[in-house]
């Protein structure tokens, strides 16, 4: 297959407010622009935004504490600042349990979608019936990669997008069978939106063409079938904290 893939942010939405139409408003800022098999990468801060998940709280710690189900790695660096990585309630392994203090007023927090799968099918369900299109939806978050520096954005909701490419039972170019081969290709489609959207631009929604092989039905697998099971998790505490846990589980079986 010959993939040519074109992306770019759609300009005129503006900021957003608990309440407001996000189907209307990226309607409106794409216009007669949009095409069958698109797939439209969403931020999920606007998305927060317009469900109202904007708290206050004068300290983001505890808002962190709140939104964490369990502590993976802890780290104080040398300025005392404490950087806590933590499994949030929607599974998600991330510094701060996803809790964004950037682009808010003072004294208030934004929290993730209550349930970014059901948030980008609405989203798509919308689109789909307003314009006539039959368009995707990924909505994205940044989150930082075990053993790489920086951050990507990453698909935490997925709304009639195949989120995994199964390739296993297929032959690679040599003829040797693929064992264990799923790009995740909701993952790449949100880093794909990222190249375009920025990260200050004000344009929080980009469409990606070019892979409409990839636009089903509403009711195909979301986003949360990414995260993977504890059981298959082979780091699941950081190294310090697996270290001190064995330790004291020797000196308890003494």
């Amino acid at each position: 297959m010959n993939v040519v893939l074109q992306a770019w942010a759609l300009d005129g939405i503006p900021e957003i407010a608990a309440g407001d139409d996000l189907v209307a408003l990226i309607a409106r800022a794409a216009g007669d622009t949009l095409a069958d098999g698109d797939i439209l990468v969403v931020t999920s801060k606007i998305v927060s935004k317009a469900e109202g998940r904007m708290i206050r709280a004068d300290d983001r710690e505890d808002a962190i504490t709140a939104e964490t189900v369990r502590v993976v790695a802890t780290r104080t660096a040398a300025s005392g600042h404490v950087t806590r990585i933590v499994e949030n309630r929607l599974g998600i392994v991330s510094a701060a349990a996803g809790v964004d203090a950037s682009n808010t007023p003072h004294g208030t927090v934004l929290l993730l979608p209550v349930d970014p799968d059901a948030s980008a099918r609405a989203i798509a369900a919308g689109l789909r019936g307003l314009l006539g299109v039959q368009v995707g939806v990924i909505v994205s978050d940044t989150l930082g990669r075990a053993w790489r520096e920086g951050q990507t954005d990453h698909a935490i909701g997925a709304g009639g997008v195949v989120v995994m490419a199964d390739l296993r039972g297929q032959t690679d170019a040599e003829g040797r069978p693929l064992v264990v081969t799923m790009p995740c290709v909701a993952d790449e489609l949100a880093a794909t939106g990222d190249l375009v959207k920025g990260k200050a631009s004000r344009r929080p929604v980009a469409v990606v063409r070019g892979r409409a092989d990839l636009v089903g039905s509403l009711d195909l697998p979301g986003a949360r079938s990414i995260v993977r099971p504890a059981e298959r998790d082979f780091f699941h505490l950081g190294a310090d904290e697996a270290y001190a846990r064995g330790y004291a589980a020797g000196l308890d079986a003494r």
